[in-house]
């Protein structure tokens, strides 16, 4: 078993991309001396930067998708490439054509318009590549020959294409650099592979391939297209469904094994059709002839759901130090350093409330720096003289709470309610804006708690001082 990955480094790593990178690396990491290689296809020299190399290749780390050997490059290969012109050339399976898109339009309008164009007895065949009057060096051509093309697919099953429908197409331009058909079909079979496992967008493309290996009189590999990605609304996913690259997810505070889980399911799964399965477990039982033809759909909102139940399996400890590097390279880190105790009661109890590490802060970062101003929630608690009676009676009551615990919080401002005959809402959500500035926080018993009484008093006079 040999695959490769075989991005092309024009920009960040697609979740589809890292899709089709995991169910190769699971076909290799789960048979026996399997090989998972990297290629990257960098013929597109102006986008294919340095910067969108390591892009791709931090992405594939942060996913713990570790390669074998060092990653290739393509354009290291032009000179092979260029030698199987030549000999593609000398044995008339390939030829010098001058065909513009005007000459392949009219040969359809004489031939039929579902007839390929043939080149080798057209008037615009050159004899060499020399260049014409104006300078233009003619392309390569592949001859397709009388028949078919049978693409053998693990996934979608065998697909017939009749050879006379397809164009010869064009291998490598005028000034003999090749095009992607013959690059990577050269490449696969010079690098052993076995199975190439992709995208369907690159279904149209492999009949070509097959024709580059038919006409090298080389066996193909396996084929297994994947069905593209679609956001819950069924259209192709895009970045208006939410994160579209792993460099966003990561970002966003997701766990690498968590995206890894979610990313095997688009389209995949067994005959226990669970949901968490670990690394370990889906290196074991990763089957490529159970993945569906059918468009999977990404949804981050149940991403976001397994998220939260990888996060919380962590522990509070593992899940502490997971924050805390997200909150350091946030720019928090001033806010946490040294407070150890506090951040993992944060933590203790904001992580049934959060589903990715990003969603810390902005619920329980009031902990560490102070009330948030949010003018909508102070204006509907703080301002009316009936929840401010209610803040002033709850400070009074908080005041005399001895041991300053969560229970000993919670019974006694549960006990003011029946005392002020009040709703609870209109005795706790006066405290917990005065204490967090908003609505939204960990609960009210707990964070003042965290707080504790000195800090919890002291937010509560500032809020009654406004």
């Amino acid at each position: 078993m040999r695959v490769r990955f075989a991005p092309s480094p024009t920009g960040a790593l697609h979740v589809g991309g890292a899709r089709a990178a995991l169910y190769n690396w699971l076909l290799a990491r789960g048979t026996d001396g399997g090989r998972f290689l990297l290629r990257i296809e960098d013929t597109d020299r102006e986008r294919s930067t340095p910067e969108n190399v390591e892009q791709i290749l931090d992405a594939l780390r942060w996913l713990g998708l570790d390669w074998d050997g060092e990653p290739d490059f393509q354009t290291r290969h032009e000179p092979r490439h260029r030698e199987v012109l030549a000999q593609l050339l000398a044995d008339g399976r390939a030829y010098h054509s001058r065909a513009t898109a005007e000459d392949v339009k009219a040969y359809k309008a004489e031939h039929g318009a579902d007839r390929g164009f043939r080149g080798a007895d057209h008037p615009t065949r050159a004899a060499d590549g020399e260049p014409d009057a104006d300078g233009r060096r003619p392309a390569i051509r592949l001859v397709v020959p009388d028949g078919e093309t049978v693409v053998r697919d693990l996934v979608r099953g065998d697909t017939t294409f009749r050879n006379v429908h397809m164009d010869d197409p064009v291998i490598a331009r005028g000034d003999g650099s090749p095009l992607y058909n013959l690059a990577v079909a050269v490449d696969d079979l010079d690098a052993g592979i076995t199975h190439v496992v992709r995208g369907e967008d690159h279904l149209s493309n492999t009949p070509k391939q097959l024709l580059v290996y038919a006409a090298l009189g080389a066996d193909p590999p396996l084929f297994a297209h994947l069905p593209l990605l679609h956001g819950p609304d069924g259209k192709k996913l895009s970045k208006r469904h939410g994160a579209a690259s792993v460099q966003e997810l990561r970002e966003a505070g997701y766990l690498p094994d968590a995206v890894v889980n979610y990313l095997a399911l688009l389209g995949w799964g067994d005959e226990d059709d669970e949901t968490e399965i670990a690394r370990d477990e889906l290196v074991r039982r990763f089957d490529i002839g159970r993945v569906s033809k059918n468009p999977a759909r990404f949804d981050e909102q149940k991403l976001k759901w397994l998220n939260g139940r990888y996060l919380r399996a962590q522990g509070v400890d593992g899940l502490a130090a997971t924050i805390a590097d997200h909150l350091r390279d946030a720019g928090h880190g001033d806010a946490i350093d040294g407070r150890d105790e506090l951040l993992r009661t944060a933590v203790a109890i904001s992580q049934e409330k959060i589903a990715t590490v990003d969603d810390f802060w902005p619920l329980a970062g009031f902990l560490f720096a102070g009330p948030v101003d949010d003018e909508k929630a102070r204006a509907k608690f703080l301002t009316s003289e009936a929840h401010r009676a209610n803040l002033r009676a709850a400070r009074d009551a908080l005041a005399a709470v001895e041991p300053f615990t969560v229970e000993a919080v919670d019974a006694r401002l549960r006990a003011l309610v029946g005392e002020l005959d009040a709703k609870a809402k209109d005795v706790f959500q006066p405290v917990r804006v005065a204490l967090s500035g908003t609505t939204i926080s960990p609960g009210v018993f707990e964070s003042a708690a965290a707080l504790g009484r000195d800090e919890t008093l002291r937010r509560i006079d500032a809020a009654l001082a406004d």
